[in-house]
């Protein structure tokens, strides 16, 4: 085990959440600051993490505080190749638990594909992954193009957008619901609801909540169930697997999955993404003036603004480093940390647009890799290009505004930029 004697993190507070006998009380540190828990205003918001990587930082430490969805602690992980394991490792590490926020409503089946291991999990994935590949992206993106298109045009002669609040909260919703046949009047709910179960501290709301978006659910399935269409969510309602029909537990938890996962991953990205544009006149003009580069420049930007550290569970008791983990202790992985490990990537907090083999955590990995994968990037390569097309004057922060990010989920809510009119 590393030496803590100079670890360059201080201990967790006395006011923390207890931790489990086992837990040697000089691995409980305070690394809220990486959690996307704790603001700030640097151009580069990620970059307080780099401590989590000195040598004198222990390989894993303890997080007292609520972490993977989860009302109670774990280990942590910080470094590319050990969160890789725990991503890969699927005899040792499980899924079973992570985001299960429904506890809090009652409920007691899993979220699905995320919820189950393998093998089980691989029906699931591949009943679903029909309508994530490439090829349902590309048949898709002429819709996706034009909502983008639509609401750029109604405010590029204005040459002033709020893009954290009035636009990138709500393309990517708005492509969310169009794909699952959620009613478009049900957004600023489902907002509430999500921002309530992610964000409020208070377990009482996150559980009213949770009520309120299973009890919606529930009527919106059995909606689809009477009268299918074409939508993803009439596919999982009346969806079968090997020639059985879904159980009512199977539709609700997948269903369920997607909305939850659905709502502000892409929003956040979008948010991040024309903050670091805007204070990098250079960098607008270098996509603006290379499209070509647009996938690889998106795939940095996903990198760079890692927003989910993930959770898994032990399945037997093991030795890590010289820590003792118990079978049922919950090990979460810094991506806000290994997403800028220099042993994986080079210069890691060098923006490079057209950096190549970019394989970073923020889209998770292994069997569990991210569903919408395809969907979001789709979503954000096609925002740039229609953006530049559209846009084509370079924009700029409006002055007086506070760029403070919250490195995670909803790190900005609202932030204005500005661009001359011709």
């Amino acid at each position: 085990m590393t030496s803590t004697t100079k670890c360059p993190i201080a201990r967790a507070p006395a006011n923390a959440p207890p931790v489990p006998a086992h837990v040697p009380p000089e691995l409980v540190l305070d690394t809220r600051f990486a959690n996307g828990h704790i603001p700030n205003d640097l151009a580069d918001p990620y970059a307080p993490g780099d401590v989590l990587r000195d040598p004198a930082f222990p390989r894993i430490h303890f997080y007292p505080w609520p972490a993977s969805g989860n009302q109670h602690g774990a280990w942590v992980v910080t470094r590319y190749e050990d969160i890789r394991r725990v991503y890969e490792d699927n005899d040792l590490f499980s899924s079973e638990g992570v985001a299960q926020f429904q506890v809090l409503a009652g409920e007691t089946w899993p979220s699905i594909p995320l919820g189950i291991d393998p093998p089980d999990h691989g029906k699931y994935r591949k009943f679903l992954n029909p309508w994530f590949t490439p090829i349902a992206m590309k048949a898709r993106e002429p819709r996706i193009r034009a909502i983008i298109g639509e609401m750029i045009d109604q405010f590029a002669q204005r040459g002033e957008i709020d893009i954290a609040y009035d636009f990138g909260r709500v393309f990517p919703v708005r492509v969310f619901l169009d794909l699952m046949g959620f009613p478009f009047a049900m957004f600023e709910q489902f907002l509430a609801w999500e921002w309530d179960i992610l964000h409020e501290p208070e377990i009482a709301t996150k559980a009213a909540a949770v009520r309120g978006i299973l009890g919606y659910l529930r009527e919106f399935i059995g909606e689809k169930q009477a009268a299918p269409d074409a939508t993803l969510g009439s596919y999982i309602a009346n969806g079968t697997i090997d020639g059985e029909p879904l159980t009512p537990d199977e539709v609700l938890g997948m269903t369920w999955f997607l909305w939850l996962g659905g709502l502000d991953t892409v929003a956040s990205t979008v948010s991040q993404m024309f903050r670091r544009l805007a204070m990098a006149p250079a960098l607008q003009a270098r996509i603006r003036d290379n499209p070509a580069i647009i996938p690889t420049a998106v795939e940095e930007f996903l990198r760079v603004q890692p927003l989910v550290n993930s959770g898994r569970k032990a399945k037997r008791d093991f030795t890590w480093y010289g820590v003792e983990i118990k079978a049922g202790d919950w090990v979460t992985v810094f991506n806000s940390s290994g997403n800028f490990d220099a042993a994986q990537f080079a210069c890691p907090h060098a923006f490079d647009p057209e950096r190549q083999a970019n394989r970073h955590f923020t889209l998770a990995g292994g069997v569990h890799l991210c569903l919408g994968a395809h969907l979001a990037r789709r979503e954000l390569r096609v925002l740039l290009r229609e953006w530049f097309v559209r846009i084509p004057q370079p924009f700029r922060i409006k002055p007086g505004t506070d760029t403070t990010v919250t490195p995670g989920l909803l790190s900005i809510r609202n932030l204005p930029i500005v661009w001359d009119v011709n």
